[in-house]
């Protein structure tokens, strides 16, 4: 059987990365029978992060080599039947959302000094004593000089919130009124931006880029419309 392995339940959600959502999501949709592994300590991943999949003794790592893996091993279950035009869309769009997006919601955890007590317990508690206070503090340090070496962090936070609000609008627009981003098509792009925005809409308690995304209405439903026809959900069920 398949093993994926993820980030443990955190802040109100069953995964507190949404590349593992995505690569629970992309299995899910194409019926694949796997376990989930959760994972508390990241260093012990191939290449240092989560998630990763195990598929009979083949271990592939990051979610995007993940879901590619298993549109081949689908025969193109997630992708095969998008245009080259429909592709390049999709992608660009996911990059938006991973690559850029991604790394302001990763701020409004980390980085906000208001929020921040959050992460210890909740990434930190298996650690013995004194590491579990120590290595908190080096681990934000490290997110803040990732932060700022991407460039985002050398914004003001009114600057940052710019940034997230027109990759929301440019979202927004994109979906329209249609069911999925493609339009009327669940494909695996979905999953990478539904993933993402799962995790930003849902976390308890909220962070400002909570708040942030849930003044777009179509985003929202967008994000509710894939986790239901999957039947994957980012928050804990009540």
């Amino acid at each position: 059987m398949l093993q994926l392995h993820v980030i443990p339940p955190a802040f109100g959600l069953r995964n507190t990365g949404p590349f593992g959502l995505k690569s629970e999501m992309a299995l899910t949709h194409l019926k694949q029978e796997f376990e989930l592994v959760h994972t508390a300590d990241p260093r012990k991943a191939p290449k240092g992060k989560l998630p990763f999949l195990v598929d009979d003794g083949v271990v592939v790592a990051d979610s995007e080599l993940i879901v590619e893996h298993l549109d081949r091993k689908t025969g193109g279950g997630l992708f095969g039947h998008l245009s080259p035009r429909e592709i390049g869309e999709g992608r660009a769009f996911q990059r938006l959302a991973e690559e850029h997006l991604y790394w302001i919601m990763v701020a409004s955890r980390w980085l906000d000094d208001d929020w921040w007590p959050n992460i210890p317990a909740a990434f930190f508690g298996f650690l013995p004593f004194p590491l579990k206070y120590v290595v908190p503090a080096v681990a934000r340090r490290e997110v803040g000089k990732t932060y700022h070496l991407q460039g985002l962090g050398r914004h003001s936070l009114e600057e940052q919130k710019g940034f997230a609000r027109r990759d929301l609008e440019a979202l927004a627009g994109k979906i329209g009124d249609d069911p999925y981003l493609l339009g009327d098509r669940l494909t695996g792009f979905d999953f990478a931006v539904a993933g993402l925005l799962a995790g930003t809409i849902d976390n308890q308690p909220a962070t400002w880029m909570t708040h942030l995304t849930r003044e777009f209405e179509p985003v929202v439903d967008y994000t509710e419309r894939v986790q239901a026809a999957v039947g994957v959900y980012g928050r804990e069920a009540v």
